[in-house]
């Protein structure tokens, strides 16, 4: 298990990392958050918090059984992915990952976010 300083750090070390947060959506409320450059964090993780609710209420409503992995909403000049676990220690929580389109590399980011998910994250709520 990893602390939540050192998964932060891992994913912040993403080439275009640009803000990460931990947001528990059930109460909108952000958890944790960093920011290496101008952004507002908890305003993106509060409409954030909204597109997963509303994903989460399509699922329901169309009946299939499904989970979330991700949601990924592509910008001009950011990829904002929103990453989701499976794991009871992490219910009703998700992860806000910002990424400069130009330098970030969705595929790696995906990997580390999953892995360290898997890895386990203490997380003191």
């Amino acid at each position: 298990m990893v602390s939540m300083e050192e998964a932060t750090a891992q994913v912040m070390a993403l080439d275009g990392a640009i803000a990460l947060a931990g947001v528990d959506w059930t109460s909108g409320m952000t958890i944790m958050s960093t920011v290496v450059k101008p952004f507002d964090i908890e305003l993106a993780a509060a409409v954030a918090t909204e597109v997963v609710r509303a994903q989460m209420r399509s699922i329901e409503q169309l009946g299939g059984g499904q989970a979330i992995d991700d949601i990924l909403i592509s910008q001009t000049d950011e990829l904002h992915l929103v990453t989701l676990s499976d794991d009871p220690r992490y219910a009703g929580l998700f992860s806000y990952l910002v990424l400069d389109r130009e330098r970030g590399n969705l595929a790696l980011a995906r990997r580390r976010l999953r892995d360290l998910t898997q890895a386990g994250i203490d997380i003191e709520r």
